[in-house]
């Protein structure tokens, strides 16, 4: 981003996530964004997306409804709202910030690379266009509750997520550069600051195989997820959350890790 976005009169924003079109997180969003700007653009799956990764959709035919004014919903992943969205919905009128979320659950730690909602602002960065990606945390007992308790579910992102998002747009960062906000599993009152970290690493050996017998006595297997009791180093973007705190990470899409790129050089004798 090579000025800040505070600074343009009228901030045409594209929304998106890997909740579906009719996700409260999206509607809670799409509030948010309506106070920031007169010019609020949708595109998002027709159904839930979650773990789906920067996946695009090859195999099959996407189609694009319409469902009102600037609202528009795909039979695809997030990657591929955003990519019809830039190259075809929006084509005429791109869009100068792409927002996506408020996710059901965090994306914290290793979690990013299965997020749909992170994916979609992936898809925006690459595309040179400044992208926020944002989730809320959740308990066992908020996924259960989730239509019966929105209002508190959903406090700590209600309640901070216009400021974070004009704080962040007043800075400029690097165009391969996406940002990831996370807000806490509590009541906005609640918040204990907004810190900016680092990406943490969850215990991986805590997520749970789950195995049952089909009626014709085959095996199948669910994918569970239990949170570790490993205690995260502070400056990560696990330890905030788990501190009551709203996390924000920059993210970068240059995968390349340099310093190995010099030990490989000597390997293979390159300059």
């Amino acid at each position: 981003m090579d000025e800040a976005l505070i600074n343009k009169e009228n901030v045409r924003i594209l929304l998106a996530n890997d909740d579906g079109i009719d996700a409260l997180g999206l509607k809670i969003l799409e509030k948010v964004a309506n106070t920031l700007s007169s010019e609020v653009w949708i595109v998002a799956p027709v159904k839930e997306q979650s773990a789906t990764g920067h996946s695009l959709t090859l195999r099959r035919p996407l189609r694009i409804i319409k469902r009102g004014q600037r609202r528009f919903a795909v039979n695809g992943t997030p990657t591929d709202c955003v990519l019809l969205a830039v190259n075809q919905i929006m084509k005429h009128c791109k869009p100068d910030l792409v927002l996506s979320g408020v996710n059901k659950g965090r994306n914290v730690g290793e979690d990013m690379t299965y997020s749909g909602t992170v994916a979609a602002a992936m898809e925006a960065t690459l595309f040179g266009i400044p992208a926020i990606a944002l989730s809320q945390d959740m308990n066992e007992e908020d996924h259960r509750d989730l239509s019966q308790n929105t209002k508190r579910i959903y406090s700590a992102a209600q309640g901070y997520a216009a400021q974070v998002i004009k704080k962040v747009t007043q800075v400029a960062w690097q165009k391969d550069v996406l940002i990831n906000v996370n807000f806490p599993a509590v009541l906005s009152k609640d918040v204990r600051g907004i810190e900016v970290t680092r990406e943490g690493r969850s215990n991986k050996l805590s997520d749970e195989i789950i195995e049952h017998r089909d009626p014709r006595d085959k095996r199948y297997y669910w994918i569970g997820q239990r949170r570790g009791s490993t205690k995260h180093p502070v400056g990560t973007d696990i330890n905030a959350i788990e501190r009551n705190a709203i996390s924000i990470t920059p993210i970068s899409m240059n995968l390349t890790h340099k310093p190995t790129i010099k030990i490989l050089k000597g390997v293979f004798g390159s300059d």
